[in-house]
């Protein structure tokens, strides 16, 4: 060791001896000294973390051991593999940031593509209902507003404008989706690092939105439509799960016996789009007490069914193996389909209802209602009302199904609060 390279050994030995948690901040990095080995970390773009908030997302990259020559995150040669390194990490980020495109490419070409590979398990990035929303929103809305627009150009303030210009038209909750899937392309593009930042994170969300005024139906009602559809059974079957059970309409349709014990009926799997697979979440996969509304009914069509080990729907279609994305289900291939619940509506329900002189409202409305029935008949327990439906967040529950209170429950909570 020559006399300069000792001097620089004395000066970084001191400095480790006075402060030994220092870390060396680079320009696009920090070197760090972990169990005798030195790293430099780096940030490659940021994320939005669980409470809606962006965080950076970094990586670590090792540099070399810790020995005579690099013994100290200050000293020359640890600095300059450092240096190499990150010169290496912004040549590749100026590389990927140089290849801007147009929005609508990078949606066709990147994200959409990203969003349907298979990974680990058989199953694509994302599940198809979700894939099905995603392109809904995309031909009704984004594609016209970021037009010829590329992922460089475009900034927030835009996004804001466009936000506030839908309020006119859509409610709180269609704007949401909008929004999410506005900054799930960007956050995509971030990754892949052709921006540096999501641009959707600092875009405004209209505080003048409406609320959503989805559709639901009553108890009453409830009840009335079911004894329209007197002659069919099953029909009051369905309408039953949807009005009393709080199903949607894609766990109605992917039904099977063996999903129903004496007091309980088990959600499993939901079709959408054609397509057979788990439910959309945890929380999604529960079990719901027969209530009386929905026993009946159920055991009216048991016996009318010849055949109690397959779907309580069935269809005379076959069940191909492109139908079915879950893997665990694979084995259903081949056999009876479940019903097309969309059809059975258009062909059967909905004109029934019309005869009887009652208002037709979406099966999914029978969900709506459910949830307001259940926080209203149970004083207020809301909590009932999230674990029926399978809800993640109780604030869906109350901010999304539960409906104002009727006025009957309105007069009779009065009415209690006299002495």
């Amino acid at each position: 060791m020559n006399l300069k390279d000792f001097h620089e050994y004395y000066l970084c030995a001191i400095a480790n001896l006075l402060q030994t948690t220092y870390d060396f901040s680079m320009a696009h990095g920090t070197v760090i000294e972990a169990s005798g080995v030195f790293y430099v970390r780096y940030s490659v773009g940021t994320k939005i973390s669980a409470n809606g908030k962006p965080r950076p997302v970094q990586k670590t990259h090792r540099l070399c051991s810790k020995d005579d020559r690099h013994h100290s995150i200050k000293c020359k040669a640890v600095r300059i593999l450092a240096d190499q390194f990150m010169l290496s990490v912004n040549q590749q980020r100026q590389d990927a940031e140089g290849e801007d495109m147009p929005i609508a490419t990078f949606w066709e070409t990147r994200y959409l593509p990203w969003s349907e590979e298979i990974v680990v398990g058989g199953r694509p990035r994302r599940k198809p209902s979700t894939l099905k929303g995603y392109k809904q929103i995309w031909s009704q809305h984004l594609k016209a507003h970021f037009g010829n627009r590329t992922l460089q150009q475009y900034r927030a303030a835009w996004g804001s404008v466009f936000l506030d210009g839908l309020t006119a038209s859509q409610a709180r909750n269609t704007l949401r989706h909008i929004s999410a899937l506005a900054s799930s392309i960007f956050s995509r593009a971030v990754a892949e690092q052709r921006l540096r930042g999501n641009p959707w994170n600092d875009v405004q969300f209209p505080d003048s939105a409406a609320p959503s005024n989805t559709p639901h139906y009553t108890w009453e009602e409830a009840e009335n439509v079911i004894s329209a559809l007197v002659e069919r059974v099953d029909c009051q079957l369905v309408m039953a799960l949807a009005c009393f059970a709080g199903l949607r309409p894609n766990e109605i349709a992917a039904l099977r016996w063996e999903d129903v014990d004496e007091e309980w009926l088990h959600i499993r799997r939901g079709i959408v789009g054609g397509k057979l697979d788990i439910p959309k979440t945890r929380e999604s996969l529960r079990a719901i007490p027969l209530l009386p509304h929905v026993l009946v009914p159920l055991e009216l069509w048991r016996q009318k069914t010849a055949d109690t080990s397959g779907w309580i729907f069935p269809s005379e279609g076959t069940l191909t193996t492109v139908r079915i994305v879950a893997p665990e289900m694979q084995h259903l291939a081949g056999g009876p389909s479940p019903v097309d619940l969309h059809n059975l509506v258009k062909r059967v329900i909905r004109p029934a209802v019309e005869k009887a002189k009652l208002q037709w409202k979406p099966i999914k409305a029978g969900r709506t209602g459910a949830a307001t029935a259940i926080i209203e008949r149970s004083n207020g327990n809301a909590a009932l009302a999230q674990a029926v439906l399978g809800h993640k967040s109780m604030t869906t529950t109350l901010a999304v199904y539960k409906k104002a209170i009727s006025p009957a429950n309105l007069l009779a909570g009065m009415k209690a609060l006299n002495p």
